[in-house]
């Protein structure tokens, strides 16, 4: 069983930077695939980015592509999410999720966060 729980998400005006964290239990990070998502009121869970330790260069949704960065630290078993040029529709509840292939499709994903409300202000 992997427990994930996320934090860092706040209020913060359009154009600033936050990063949220995912810290995971045991070595997740090193044996799944390790993916952000975001859900906006009213709206589908969206695939954000997803990494793996070793495993590869980051991928993005094109939405946040240039702005937001994927990394991570086996040590310490957490996975981060910085995003910076933040804009008003990138306000969601950020969630982070663990599986055992990559892909975009939050179906794919066995473990999930509870999620942290990130909102940007205009």
């Amino acid at each position: 069983q992997v427990q994930l729980v996320e934090s860092g998400g706040g209020l913060v005006q359009a154009g600033g930077s936050l990063r949220l964290s995912c810290a995971a239990s045991g070595r997740a990070f090193s044996a799944y695939f390790m993916a952000w998502f975001r859900q906006a009121p009213g709206k589908e869970r969206e695939f954000v980015t997803i990494t793996r330790s070793g495993g590869g260069s980051p991928y993005y949704a094109d939405s946040v592509k240039g702005r937001f960065t994927i990394s991570g630290d086996n040590a310490k078993n957490t996975v981060y999410l910085q995003m910076n040029s933040l804009k008003p529709e990138d306000t969601a509840v950020y969630y982070c999720a663990a599986g055992p292939r990559s892909s975009s499709r939050s179906s794919d994903y066995v473990y999930w966060g509870q999620g942290t409300q990130v909102t940007v202000s205009s």
